[in-house]
Parts: structure tokens; C-alpha cells; sequence
């Protein structure tokens, strides 16, 4: 029989609302995407001060895993490496290839910022959440049109199932043009208080919610 694999805790974050395990725990859908996302952070009153020096898809990113991860904190449970980190998105690092672009094209200040230059890779989003948690094991960005819900079900429970990993953070991260989209989830052999069988009918259930 097939091992079945279950989403234990998940946050979305996007339309100027935050929701953790499908509660509403944070709404501003007044405020633009950098400035909610900086007030959510406030809001929570998460103390983290290289928060500020990120970029916005890290910024992003940074807060949706820290919400998640106060619901389950698989970081305390299991080794270091035995935990994996699989991200997509749509754009990219595009934004902060943008404003890179911006430095080096000015004729008055044509010098790269290293501040910004070192956002310009989207797997630079996992590394922050790896970093905050102590976290050292496989880790993949993927690139698509839009959230594909039967690759990362099928990807991940490969892993599971293969012994290779114990568990997992995954999910879906987009921020370009003031756009922003956020869902990220934790997965594993375990079946924890939601209990969601991880296949791509039930991601795309909480996703689409």
C-alpha cells in the first residue's frame, strides 16, 4: 500500500489577508504589497532584524514560514537534514533583478549593490528560511506558469516515500510588480491535527480557498 503523506499546518498570504490552518489572523487590504507585508511582520511582532535587509520575495516568504512554523515546529522535532525545502514560483527574483538592473544602468551611479545583487537568485528565499531554522536538507526553487499542484504532491511524496527526507516545507512564493502570493505548507509521514491527506486535489482545495 502507498504511504500517505499529510499537510500538518499551511499559511497563505495574499489579497491583503494572512490565514494560518484556514483562520484569518491578519487583514489590510488598504495597504500596498511592501507595506503589508512590513506591517503584517509588525503586527505578529516577529523579532528578526535581517528582515529589513531582504528582499520584498524574501520578505515574503520569511513571514509566511514563520507563521506556519509557530503552528508546527518540525525544526525542534527532526535533524537538521532531514528536512527539505521545495519553492516555486512565476517571476522568479524578477523584481530585484529589476531594481538591479536600475543600479547599474544609472550613469551617475553605475556601481552594483551588493545589498541588492545578492536577491537576484529566487532559491535565495530558501536559504533564509534554512538559516532562521537551522534547517540542512535538500532544498529545490522550481519555476512555473502557476501553482502546479500534481508536480509538487507528486515530487514531495516521492521524497517521503523514498526514505530520502522526513519531512518538508513547500509551497508557492510570487511577488513582482506589486503583485504578491503566498502558500506555503509543511508535509509529512505523520498524520498532525489537520490531518490532509498531500495529494493535488486537497493542495488545491487550500490554495484556491
Amino acid at each position: 500500500m502507498e504511504q500517505k503523506n499529510h499537510i500538518n499546518t499551511f499559511c497563505l498570504v495574499k489579497n491583503g489577508s494572512i490565514s494560518i490552518d484556514g483562520t484569518i489572523s491578519y487583514e489590510n487590504r488598504s495597504l500596498p504589497a511592501a507595506d503589508f507585508i512590513k506591517s503584517a511582520y509588525k503586527h505578529f511582532q516577529i523579532n528578526y532584524p535581517k528582515f529589513y535587509k531582504m528582499d520584498q520575495l524574501s520578505r515574503l516568504a520569511f513571514l509566511a514560514s514563520e507563521l506556519m512554523l509557530k503552528n508546527n515546529p518540525i525544526a525542534h522535532n527532526n535533524a537538521a537534514g532531514d528536512i527539505a525545502i521545495i519553492i516555486a514560483n512565476s517571476a522568479s527574483s524578477l523584481e530585484t533583478d529589476e531594481e538591479h538592473q536600475r543600479t547599474i544602468s544609472d550613469k551617475n551611479n553605475n556601481v552594483a549593490s551588493p545589498a541588492v545583487f545578492v536577491y537576484t537568485l529566487p532559491n535565495i528565499l530558501i536559504g533564509e528560511i534554512a538559516i532562521r531554522n537551522s534547517i540542512k536538507g535538500e532544498n529545490t526553487f522550481f519555476i512555473f506558469d502557476k501553482f502546479d499542484a500534481d508536480f509538487m504532491s507528486g515530487y514531495i511524496n516521492s521524497l517521503l516515500n523514498s526514505n530520502k527526507i522526513k519531512c518538508c516545507i513547500a509551497g508557492w512564493v510570487d511577488f513582482y510588480d506589486k503583485n504578491y502570493d503566498a502558500f506555503l505548507y509543511t508535509v509529512e509521514k505523520d498524520k498532525g491535527k489537520l490531518g490532509i491527506e498531500h495529494n493535488s486535489e486537497q493542495l488545491k482545495n487550500i490554495y484556491n480557498n
